[in-house]
């Protein structure tokens, strides 16, 4: 089940966004800065301590076996406030189905409670996976939007997917 938040009126005044992603391949990191082009929203990347692989096999199995082992790796600190932003898009690669590790590091570093958080996801066929639920579990007390899935390989492309989506959920674009 998702809401559904209009920031028609509250948007050009008070309502800050922020776009907070991770992205391997930069697929995600397009659509990040499609997304604060189209909403005027900040922007952070989620950087891992340790980066991955660059070799696609050698990321795929370092991801599986992080994620089948729960972990959450470090990730560099965030200079950014979160505290001061009221909608939150998250931004990952669909990896086996959910969000990149990182991402659940960062969710689980960082209280949303309170928060919209509207995700999308880069993939090239798992759509959102099981995302939705993971992000759900990560930030129980936080207002889940419903989540973009955007084929990687179109993500150069998705201008109109995107705005699209932005005003389907009610999000006011800049």
């Amino acid at each position: 089940m998702f809401a559904t938040v209009c920031f028609s009126s509250v948007a050009n005044a008070q309502t800050r966004s922020l776009v907070v992603y991770f992205s391997h391949s930069g697929n995600t990191e397009s659509v990040a800065q499609q997304i604060k082009s189209f909403t005027g929203a900040d922007i952070l990347e989620i950087i891992p301590e340790k980066a991955y692989p660059e070799d696609y096999q050698s990321v795929v199995d370092q991801a599986k076996a992080e994620i089948n082992a729960g972990i959450k790796p470090a990730i560099k600190p965030c200079i950014t406030d979160i505290a001061q932003y009221d909608t939150v898009f998250i931004g990952s690669p669909c990896w086996w189905a959910t969000i990149a590790p990182p991402v659940a590091t960062f969710l689980s570093e960082h209280n949303l409670s309170g928060k919209t958080i509207v995700p999308f996801m880069t993939h090239e066929g798992s759509r959102m996976g099981h995302s939705e639920k993971e992000i759900r579990e990560l930030c129980p007390e936080s207002v889940l939007l419903q989540g973009l899935p955007i084929r990687g390989s179109k993500a150069r492309q998705a201008a109109p997917e995107i705005k699209k989506w932005l005003q389907e959920i009610g999000v006011t674009q800049h």
